[in-house]
């Protein structure tokens, strides 16, 4: 196996700032391929209020950064992804990132993004030449990091940066980066790539579009996503650009930190189990049902949501049933996330509703998302679509039965359950449908009480699942000598 330098760029960075799994993939991705003897260095933002910040230094030397026609200073922290030894390094620079959000900058205008992300984009490459360390390869995860590849094969093209090779991530396709195209003189970039082979869309320049085609390889979260997205109905409107690029377009499922997401030994879970013990669960369950104001009640199954509250997550169907399902069906929900303002309405509604069945909490709270995951006895996942999807993984590892639509990561990872074969690991269901959403919901709450056995071989084959990185780290490993191999062959 040969050794790769490999720098991540990301928005976002688990533990230190989190909005969604992108953070998760980029934290636990590095720790594993760092652990295979690779040498791995995060650079993210450095945001007002980041988590774990406590023990970072500052650089002595201030980040330069070349723009278009000027340059700006930056200054950099450096830290460690903590359970590790990678490094990781934070770009301070308060206009751009000196708001506490990753995807509203301090201005609270979002086209400001447009220069907040070029700047990130750009000093990746001059801080990798400020550090004298030159990376066989930079991975560039969604939209914000677009315009890093783009600069590779275009400014840095006879520098030194420029026999770097690029993978670019999909983590969701649906969110682009469309800004004015005077975005490029801000950048620094030639107007040469301001085409439909490029950064060009519809009149506009669109960063995402730019790292697909300027990638030396794509991946996905998922090889059922890197599917869809080949599609009319999931490309959003990239599909041919992505058929175009097929071949260099791969699907790798992610995996889960298993040390935070392991319910003998989480620390934020009232009492601990295992596949062997599963007496701790009760507990917990109680615990959940407490923190949400529902009835105490070991015999009624509970199921939970932990999700940003968005109609992609298919959460309107589930807000559109649950009268029905409070009618018809001796369940619990409970609810924690944020979003749509039409969605966080329906569910408080429901929690006045049902007051001791339904419960909510909107806001985000990591300690609360562990509580809620580990002590449901189903957790709901309808997405309309999911390129990968963590929450059915980390359900999963803590007996807990996913009910799933049958689209993206969800599919690769949910397998479906076969009444009276003692197989599957789920529920799942196929049409993103408000009916479809509610029978499935009442096969897993029949299986709940008519064949406890049964649900109860879900809950210990869930838990037998290999949710590691493991694997997924492996084929990165291949996709980076991949990588490397056709930039290098493109200089010789």
């Amino acid at each position: 196996m040969e050794k790769q330098r490999i720098l991540m760029l990301a928005p976002e960075v688990a533990p230190f700032k989190k909005v969604g799994g992108l953070a998760d993939v980029v934290g636990a991705l590095s720790k594993s391929l760092a652990a295979r003897g690779h040498d791995v260095r995060i650079l993210m933002p450095r945001y007002s209020e980041m988590n774990d910040f406590d023990g970072a230094q500052a650089l002595e030397r201030p980040l330069i950064v070349r723009l278009g026609g000027h340059e700006a200073y930056g200054r950099i922290w450096q830290h460690t992804l903590p359970g590790s030894e990678v490094p990781c390094y934070f770009i301070e620079h308060n206009q751009y990132f000196g708001a506490s959000s990753v995807y509203v900058g301090p201005s609270g205008n979002e086209d400001d993004n447009g220069q907040r992300f070029t700047f990130l984009s750009r000093a990746a490459i001059d801080f990798c030449e400020q550090m004298d360390w030159i990376p066989d390869v930079v991975h560039c995860h969604d939209w914000p990091c677009g315009l890093t590849p783009v600069y590779l094969n275009t400014t840095e093209a006879e520098r030194p940066m420029g026999r770097a090779a690029s993978v670019f991530t999909i983590h969701n396709l649906e969110h682009h980066g469309w800004f004015h195209r005077s975005l490029l003189q801000f950048a620094g970039l030639p107007n040469s790539v301001f085409r439909s082979d490029g950064l060009e869309s519809m009149g506009e320049l669109n960063m995402l579009k730019g790292g697909l085609y300027h990638a030396t390889k794509i991946s996905t979260v998922s090889p059922t996503y890197a599917r869809e997205v080949q599609t009319p109905d999931g490309g959003c409107g990239l599909n041919a650009l992505l058929r175009f690029r097929s071949s260099d377009l791969i699907g790798v499922l992610n995996g889960v930190d298993l040390d935070e997401w392991n319910p003998e030994t989480d620390p934020h879970i009232p009492a601990h189990y295992s596949a062997q013990d599963f007496s701790g669960k009760a507990e917990v369950k109680a615990a959940l049902q407490k923190a949400y104001g529902l009835e105490v009640d070991s015999t009624r199954p509970l199921f939970t949501v932990v999700s940003r509250l968005v109609n992609q997550k298919g959460l309107d169907l589930l807000a559109a049933c649950c009268d029905r399902l409070m009618s018809d069906m001796q369940i619990q929900i409970a609810v924690l996330g944020t979003g749509e303002p039409s969605l966080e309405y329906s569910f408080d509604q429901l929690t006045k509703r049902y007051p001791g069945r339904f419960g909510c909490y909107l806001g985000f709270n990591n300690k609360l998302a562990h509580l809620t995951i580990a002590g449901a006895d189903c957790f709901v996942m309808p997405s309309r679509f999911e390129p990968c999807g963590l929450g059915q993984m980390y359900a999963m590892r803590y007996g807990t039965v996913p009910v799933v639509r049958a689209t993206g990561g969800l599919i690769d990872t949910v397998e479906q359950f076969a009444e009276g074969q003692g197989t599957g690991t789920g529920f799942v269901f196929n049409q993103a449908t408000v009916d479809a959403l509610y029978y499935a919901i009442g096969w897993a709450c029949a299986t709940y009480y008519d064949r406890p056995q049964e649900f109860r071989n879900l809950q210990l084959n869930g838990m037998a699942g290999d949710y590691s990185w493991d694997a997924s780290a492996v084929k990165y490993e291949s996709i980076y000598n991949w990588a490397v191999s056709t930039r290098l062959a493109a200089f010789a």
